[in-house]
This record gives structure tokens, C-alpha cells and sequence, in this order.
């Protein structure tokens, strides 16, 4: 794995050095789109993959590939080894205080499906008939217990935002009751940027004694995460919004809940024993892991939690928020531009809409001049309803990121101006 002299202070000279090394580890950045220097600014959607995490994907398959657990010949005890090796870098990565608290999934999504399923379905058998999310939800964070509400009868409830796109914290708590299954909230707003006040949402809640499901799938490539610090009950995280790979993601349970749990899945690896009178269950994790997982996926997770960590996630935050600073003062100066998201704790997303330009037609501009960036709804509709919009363009950031790439996309966004003049 390459590495970079780590920085503190990202405004340094060296830091910059620092940067254009860390920018040669991501082979995808060097390249030309529509005859100009790709600026990749679509990161919330997903993230560049390093160099090392490449080269671990393929190192796994072309020296290692066999099926995990059980196999008893040397390339399956490799496989194995590094599966259960990722798994371990994954917890110590957020706090976890044991490996089997680590569940592998295909997704975040999954992960919520999965918690909705087993866990919130016991809830609410056991008499709580209402879940709280918030107004800001990912529709990943939404759907699955909108469906869990239709199959069982409960109630769905809505935490709402302010025009600043920040939870009001006062009407999330007046939701609270003895009815309440579960909260699950974002821990950063995919549309937004907001950073939710998560341990205040989390003390809140287990006041009631209501467990609380964190959707980390945008704070974990950009925020140092500790589970056992934050209590939070489930943490979800997607891998390839982590630099990893796309199809693997993760799912942190506390342990005597997930002991708990029943199945979500059926079929191999999750079961100790099966006949046709009696089939005894595997222990956690493996009791969620049926089926063959994706082993590559995982291994290639582990590469990039361990890139990250080399990086530091302390330094990677500064950086970003330093981003942050220079395009939300860049944008802001550009007239009739109108940044949607503006909480005071914000990751570096940058949603806006532009006068009357619709969004996809900016995103086509932009496109033609190598800019990377996403239009639409962004999963998650109600934020637009709540702004009575349709769609936003968004700039998402990560530290590979540059301010010269910032300016790429001020003089798009002028380049979109001339041609709807």
C-alpha cells in the first residue's frame, strides 16, 4: 500500500504534498472525460477505490479463492483467515468491543432490512407499535420500516427538520413513548450533509429504554465512529462508500441482541445442524451470514479500512472540513445559486439548485466538462418535499479532493450559466 506522510494541519504545504500523493493511490482520478481532467464529486454516491484495495480483490482471486469456513485444504483456510481478519478490522475500525458483533451484508440497506426484520419485528410483537425515524432519511432508511409498519399495523413517525436541514431535537424527543419500537435515525444526511446530534438522539431514547439504529453509511468514510462510546444499539455501513468495494457492507449489532435475533436468511453456513426433525441455528454472526458471502468484497473492505486508518481519520476530517469551507464560500458567491443544507455540522456535501436550471440538464453541462456530479432526489424524496423542490445538484467531497477542483466546478456552473443565458 502506498502511504503519505500524515499532517494535522491540512493548510500546510506539506499537507498538500500529502494530498497529491494520496491522489496518485486512486488510478480511476488520472484520466480524461470529454477531453478534460476528470474532478470526481459524486463521493456520497460512491467512493474511488485506492490502489492497494484493487490490488487485494485480485491478489484473493488469483492466489487464495476457495469458500470459506470448514474447508480443510490450504486455500480455503487462507480465504478464511483474511475473511475473519476483515471482519476484525472492521470492529476495531468503529469501537466494537467483540468481532462477533460484526455481521457481513451486501449493503446498508441489507443491514436495515435486516435489524427491521428480526429485531423490529420482535419489538413490536412484544407491544410497541411505533417507529421514529427522521425527515432527512435515505429511502434505505425509510422503506424497509415503512414495510415492517404495513406488515404488522405500527406506526411510522417523523422526526421533522428545519430549513436549515437540521433535526429539531425538542420535537424528536416529544415522539418518545412506551409505544416506541425503535429509532432509526442518519448519522449524516446523504442529501444534506448534516451531522445529527447522535448522542443526544441516543441518550433520548434509552431513556424509554427504545433502541436506536445509527445508518452510518455516510459517516464512516468521513468521521472517526465508536459504537461502544456512542451506545447506539446498530450501526450500519456500506463498504464501497468507504473506498471499498460495491456488493459488501456491514452490519455492528450489540451481542445479546443479536443473540437474540432470529434468521433473517436461510440456506448454509447459518445453521449448526439440519435434519428434517430439528435444525439448530449457528451462532452469531454466522446465524445472519447464509450462503456463501461476497469473500473478496469483505478482504477488500479490510485494504480499506486499513488505507483509512493509515491516513488517519482525524486528518481526513480537517481536510475535508477545510474543502467544505473553501466550496460552500465558493458557491455561495455564484448569483442565483442556492445552497439546500446549511446545518451548522455538516460533512462536505454541497446540495444546491441553480435559478430555473433543472438539475439533470446542470449535471450534462457539467459532465461535458469532465465534473462528476449527481442529480436528482438523491434517495430521499422527503427532504425535497420539505425544501418543495424536485431534485438538487450535489458535490460530494472526499480527501482526494482539491480546492482547483472546486474551481472546476465554479467555472462549470458559469459554463451552465452562459449556455441557459
Amino acid at each position: 500500500m502506498t502511504t503519505s506522510v500524515k499532517s494535522s494541519d491540512p493548510q500546510t504545504s506539506g499537507a498538500r504534498l500529502e494530498i497529491e500523493r494520496v491522489r496518485r493511490d486512486f488510478p480511476i482520478l488520472h484520466q480524461t472525460v470529454n477531453g478534460r481532467p476528470l474532478v470526481y464529486l459524486d463521493n456520497a454516491a460512491t467512493g474511488q477505490k485506492p490502489q492497494c484495495v484493487i490490488d487485494t480483490i485480485q491478489r484473493y482471486y488469483e492466489t487464495d479463492n476457495a469458500n470459506i469456513h470448514r474447508g480443510v485444504h490450504e486455500l480455503s483456510v487462507r480465504a478464511t483467515d483474511a475473511y475473519e481478519r476483515a471482519r476484525a478490522k472492521v470492529q476495531r475500525f468503529i469501537g466494537a468491543g467483540r468481532s462477533e458483533e460484526i455481521v457481513f451484508v451486501r449493503s446498508a440497506t441489507e443491514a436495515v432490512n435486516l435489524v427491521a426484520q428480526t429485531f423490529g419485528r420482535q419489538r413490536i410483537e412484544a407491544g410497541h407499535n411505533e417507529i421514529v425515524i427522521s425527515e432527512m432519511e435515505h429511502h434505505s432508511n425509510i422503506v424497509p420500516w415503512d414495510l415492517l409498519c404495513k406488515q404488522t399495523g405500527a406506526k411510522l413517525l417523523v422526526a421533522p427538520i428545519n430549513d436549515q436541514g437540521e433535526l429539531l431535537l425538542d420535537d424528536y424527543k416529544n415522539l418518545l413513548s412506551p409505544r416506541t419500537a425503535m429509532v432509526a435515525i442518519g448519522h449524516v444526511s446523504n442529501a444534506l450533509g448534516t451531522i445529527n446530534p447522535v448522542r443526544d438522539i441516543i441518550e433520548a431514547a434509552h431513556q424509554h429504554d427504545i433502541p436506536v439504529l445509527l445508518d452510518g453509511a455516510q459517516a464512516a468514510p468521513h468521521l472517526k465512529i465508536d459504537v461502544r462510546e456512542l451506545d447506539c444499539d446498530f450501526y450500519a455501513i456500506s463498504s464501497h462508500k468507504l473506498f471499498g468495494p460495491t456488493g459488501v457492507g456491514v452490519l455492528y449489532g450489540k451481542y445479546d441482541f443479536l443473540n437474540q435475533m432470529p434468521p433473517y436468511q436461510g440456506g448454509g453456513e447459518m445453521i449448526k445442524s439440519v435434519h428434517f426433525d430439528k435444525i439448530t441455528y449457528n451462532d452469531v454472526p454466522f446465524k445472519f451470514e447464509a450462503g456463501t458471502p461476497n469473500i473478496a468484497g469483505a478482504i477488500g473492505l479490510g485494504a480499506a479500512v486499513d488505507y483509512v486508518n493509515d491516513l488517519g481519520l482525524d486528518n481526513i476530517a480537517a481536510y475535508e472540513h477545510e474543502l467544505l469551507g473553501y466550496a460552500t464560500e465558493a458557491l455561495s458567491s455564484i448569483p442565483q445559486l442556492r445552497l439546500i443544507g446549511t446545518a451548522r455540522e455538516k460533512a462536505a456535501v454541497l446540495s444546491f439548485v441553480f435559478g430555473d436550471i433543472h438539475p439533470h440538464d446542470m449535471g450534462t453541462i457539467l459532465n461535458q466538462e469532465g465534473i462528476a456530479v449527481r442529480t436528482g432526489h438523491h434517495c430521499a424524496q422527503p427532504v425535497m418535499d420539505h425544501f418543495d423542490i424536485p431534485a438538487t445538484t450535489r458535490a460530494s467531497l472526499a480527501f482526494y479532493n482539491t480546492k482547483e477542483e472546486i474551481d472546476a466546478l465554479v467555472a462549470g456552473l458559469h459554463k451552465v450559466t452562459e449556455v441557459f443565458a
